[in-house]
């Protein structure tokens, strides 16, 4: 069986690596959002046009992103949202609520500073983790059935 897994959430640190070198022997494809910041943030006016007010610009790249992000999460059989130390990923919580709409397997993976925050977040997932390995090895034994060794 072949797992389609959307990998969304923090962007300033390499889990996404981890989790793609951890499952490298694994029958699973991976997709993600845009990873690039400034990219991210400034697809919409590269693509149609200036705008004047901070808002309208913030307001077509999120409306551009959400085509890939919505295509990435309805596609995923499995939805991980990461969420980092440093910032507060508003985009995270809402992918996460969007996965969990939609009835996706959801695993979130935060440290415990954020356990309070994220208890809503967190009641929606099937796993809750704090490490790209224990992302990887959630995959191995769902594709697998195999424990870690």
């Amino acid at each position: 069986m072949t797992l389609n897994i959307y990998l969304s959430g923090e962007i300033h640190t390499d889990w996404r690596d981890q989790i793609l070198e951890a499952c490298k022997d694994l029958n699973v494809s991976f997709s993600a959002p845009v990873t690039d910041h400034a990219a991210s943030d400034d697809c919409g006016v590269a693509i149609m046009g200036p705008e004047d007010q901070k808002f309208w610009h913030d307001n077509k790249g999120a409306k551009l992103n959400a085509i890939r992000t919505r295509h990435g999460i309805e596609n995923a059989d499995i939805v991980v949202v990461r969420f980092g130390e440093k910032y507060k990923q508003w985009n995270a919580a809402f992918d996460a609520g969007m996965a969990a709409a939609l009835g996706k397997s959801l695993i979130v993976m935060h440290q415990d500073e954020h356990q309070h925050a994220l208890k809503e977040v967190d009641a929606a997932a099937l796993a809750v983790v704090q490490t790209p390995q224990q992302v990887a090895e959630i995959l191995r034994y769902v594709q697998d059935g195999v424990l870690p060794s």
